[in-house]
């Protein structure tokens, strides 16, 4: 049981890390940024999901892959609407 409690520290704290510093690096609030994140399901889906990946790249790449990653996803949710 603890190790599953730290790993999901682990998870969280690596998260909230990448949320907050591509909040940053794009100008606006980490709140707006879960948001974005979260409407999208690349929280679960891509920050806890490949966590094992992630946690291993400089915290500047997993910035830039998650505003990318985020901003496509963004746009495909879009083209599907249409």
């Amino acid at each position: 049981m603890i190790n599953q409690q730290t790993d999901t520290y682990r998870k969280l704290h690596f998260a909230v890390m990448a949320i907050e510093a591509s909040a940053k690096k794009q100008r606006i609030s980490g709140r707006k940024m879960h948001e974005r994140l979260k409407s999208q399901g690349l929280i679960h889906e891509r920050l806890f999901r490949h966590y094992e990946m992630l946690h291993t790249q400089s915290l500047e790449w997993v910035v830039d892959d998650t505003i990318e990653t985020l901003n496509n996803w963004e746009k495909e949710s879009e083209e599907a609407k249409q």
